[in-house]
């Protein structure tokens, strides 16, 4: 290139899009373009951001270049398109009024954790904003839960209560200024205000009301603290009787609660992290991460019951570092509710539903328009994996391999979430929570009534659970003059796992979970699926047994293990010499045995969890649980992790495959008979499990041809037998297809059930 041309200008206009609006993107470049020495303008429109500039030609390729790899820490670009354009003379760089409907396409931010700009500020004696718990600039904050409408304007957000004042007013102002069009912007001579209460509503007088309420936690007190999607429940950490008193009153009985430590070195005294985990914990969305406890430990082992992992997140808002600033090793920060109801989010409503557990309330004036719980991930399998997908990630979008119609997925009953399709996205809701009472339902419409609004989509196309007493299903029903999809369960779990990789199919599907609606009307979570997005095939499956008491039987485990015995040993089991069997009485066992017998109550089941449930009883770890998934896990966590021999198990020919649960079941009782340690019982179940389905996926591609099989459902949060099968069908040179950006659990059932109706709808 000569001297003469690299100096001609030249002039490019480039169309952004993304989360590019209300994250910092237009005084970026602003700042860029005036650093590259080039002259125009940034608009928002209807599709992002638009951006013309004009310079010499290798200032425009350094531009061009830096957009697109230093874009804003909130930012995220999923497009861009250059156009060569005639120069228009500009004089300067400018930022410009939004053009056209910008607001109907700005992808929301979510809320992501203070900046370590704010955070130096806020513990910075010389800056006015010292100690100010709502510090926050573009780079930080919140987003999505104080958004009621579009576009994301203060207007439009809780913060409209809130005028700023004229220095905050100034930085808002100024491009130059990392505060720049921030809509939460705010000091303490002009926003949000933190004041504390005890549980009769009287307001404690206190010159610092959050070091005040520190000492309440250090004399043993549950404190209420209004965060950024919700209340917590907090309690010192190493305070055993605050702890157990907070679960008691909570109703709240083994299930792990979550802890808050101000910075990776204080984690270190209680849990081990790796570097993958540490890199978790620091990121922007704060998630709690799942991390291996260190024996021994301070913290109370209320904590964590019969488990081996700790739930840890980092401070995330500036009122929270300012409260662990006061020497807390750990703070329990559990959601802010009674077990199964939507956490808290306005001041009132906590005031009325946790003046029974909290004796003290951290609140402040700031309204959050929709509630986000924490968001809980674990690395497995050499990946970070979303357990629950919520504050942080929601409502960054995931990208689809092709453009699909105006979607609402339902979701199903248990850790529901919603997805809207638009275009190439699919916009997955936060955590809503088991629909199992009204408070959750009315949150489900709430949060379908919002994310409509805010993505200003309203759907073609409503796809649902296949079960009709889901609640989601039945809110589904009753929408008016709109098309509805019923998805399976377990196709939906496929689905979504192929959605997230973006492939085709057809796949062979390991859908292993609890509970879902078979079309033969048993309860399926046992399945070897033929699946594409159009529809599936029933390869294989765990032979059924009766499900004795139907739901009771998933809350006590024994009742399974009786079913699973019965199944192997006929009326002949109940003379084996098994703990279990002592631990009932011959009534319970006569009712059980009736009920099976007459099948009265006992639905036929398929599932996989219910076998661990059942083994998890039988070496004497479960006979109830107190909640989900409970007995699973714990057989989880006792297992082995010396090499162990694996039961012998196999499959029966037919259409579909059958897997008998019979000789594996007649295996684990003999090494319970034997005196065999539950540890290596466990070790041996899984190794069994994981043999067996690579071998089973084997066979069928003997049979098929295919060579890709996707792993989804709740039972694949089980690390030993994700890491196991994906190892095992690995070494069968098997592609493997496993979720990270959205559960594997019920979580992602919303994803696949908008795939498959899009899939419907394009044939």
């Amino acid at each position: 290139m000569s001297p003469d041309m690299s100096k001609q200008v030249v002039a490019r206009k480039l169309e952004v899009n993304g989360i590019v609006q209300g994250v910092g993107f237009r005084p970026f470049v602003y700042n860029l373009a005036n650093r590259c020495g080039l002259k125009g303008e940034v608009a928002n429109t209807s599709s992002g951001v638009v951006i013309c500039v004009e310079g010499a030609r290798s200032a425009v390729e350094a531009f061009t270049r830096d957009l697109a790899e230093q874009p804003p820490p909130l930012a995220h670009i999923v497009e861009v398109t250059s156009t060569e354009v005639t120069p228009a003379g500009y004089t300067d760089f400018s930022i410009t009024t939004s053009r056209g409907e910008a607001a109907m396409a700005t992808l929301i931010s979510p809320d992501v954790s203070i900046c370590d700009d704010c955070r130096s500020e806020l513990f910075d004696p010389a800056d006015r904003r010292c100690g100010y718990p709502f510090i926050n600039c573009t780079n930080c904050g919140p987003r999505y839960t104080i958004i009621d409408d579009i576009p994301y304007d203060r207007p439009n957000t809780s913060m409209k209560h809130f005028t700023m004042c004229g220095p905050c007013q100034s930085e808002y102002d100024d491009p130059q200024n990392r505060r720049f069009h921030a809509q939460p912007n705010a000091c303490a001579a002009c926003g949000p205000r933190v004041t504390l209460f005890d549980n009769r509503r009287n307001e404690v007088q206190a010159a610092d009301p959050i070091a005040a309420a520190a000492e309440l936690l250090r004399r043993g007190k549950v404190l209420a603290v209004k965060g950024l999607g919700g209340f917590h429940l907090a309690a010192d950490a190493q305070n055993d009787a605050a702890v157990t008193r907070l679960r008691r009153l909570k109703h709240r009985e083994e299930k792990p609660l979550a802890l808050m430590a101000a910075d990776p070195a204080s984690i270190r005294s209680f849990a081990a992290m790796t570097i993958e985990e540490e890199r978790l914990l620091t990121a922007i969305q704060r998630p709690i991460v799942l991390l291996v406890k260190k024996e021994p430990n301070a913290i109370s082992k209320a904590v964590s019951p019969r488990n081996r992992y700790f739930g840890v997140m980092l401070p995330y808002t500036p009122l929270h570092y300012l409260l662990l600033a006061h020497g807390f090793a750990a703070l329990v920060m559990t959601s802010g509710n009674l077990s199964e109801e939507p956490i808290a989010i306005d001041n009132n409503d906590a005031f009325e539903r946790l003046a029974g557990i909290a004796d003290f309330f951290l609140i402040h004036n700031r309204d959050i328009y929709l509630r986000s719980d924490d968001s809980i991930i674990r690395h497995a399998a050499g990946e970070a994996r979303l357990v629950r997908r919520s504050r942080g990630y929601v409502p960054v979008p995931i990208f689809l391999k092709k453009k699909v119609p105006p979607i609402l997925a339902c979701g199903a009953e248990l850790k529901n979430t919603v997805c809207i399709t638009k275009g190439k996205m699919a916009f997955v809701s936060q955590h809503i929570g088991d629909l199992e009472n009204l408070p959750t339902y009315d949150f489900l419409d709430l949060t379908i009534r919002h994310m409509k609004r805010i993505l200003a989509v309203e759907p073609e196309i409503i796809a649902h659970d296949l079960h009709p007493d889901y609640l989601s299903t039945q809110w589904a029903l009753q929408q008016p003059d709109v098309e509805k999809v019923a998805v399976q369960h377990h196709h939906a779990h496929i689905v979504s796992a192929m959605s997230e990789n973006r492939i085709d199919g057809p796949v062979i599907g390991l859908s292993f979970d609890g509970t879902g609606y078979g079309p033969d009307h048993s309860v399926w979570g046992g399945e070897v699926l033929i699946a594409d997005a159009k529809g599936f095939t029933r390869a294989a499956h765990l032979d059924t047994v009766p499900m004795p008491g139907s739901a009771a039987a998933i809350k006590q485990p024994w009742r399974m293990a009786l079913s699973y015995l019965h199944r192997a040993f006929g009326e002949q089991y109940r003379r084996l010499e098994l703990p279990l069997l002592r631990s009932v009485t011959a009534e319970q066992v006569r009712i059980i045995d009736e009920m099976m017998e007459k099948n009265v109550n006992a639905p036929p089941t398929s599932s996989l969890g219910r076998l661990f449930d059942g083994v998890a009883a039988l070496v004497g770890l479960r006979t109830e649980v107190a909640f989900e998934g409970q007995a699973a896990m714990e057989l989880e966590m006792i297992a082995a992790d010396t090499v162990v021999k694996p039961y012998q198990a196999g499959w029966t020919a037919g259409d579909p495959l059958r897997v008998p649960t019979g000789p594996i079941i007649e295996a684990v009782v003999s090494d319970v008979l034997a005196g065999q340690d539950a540890a290596v019982i466990s070790a041996r179940f899984h190794q069994t499990l994981i043999g067996l389905f690579a071998g089973l996926c084997d066979a069928l591609r003997k049979a098929s041809g295919l060579q890709a099989v996707v792993l989804s459902g709740g039972v694949f949060q089980n690390a030993i037998l994700l890491t196991g099968l994906i190892k095992a069908l690995e070494q069968k040179r098997f592609a493997v297809y496993t979720q990270k950006l959205v559960p594997c659990n019920d979580g992602g059932i919303s994803l696949g059930q908008a795939a498959v109706a899009a899939a419907r709808a394009r044939r």
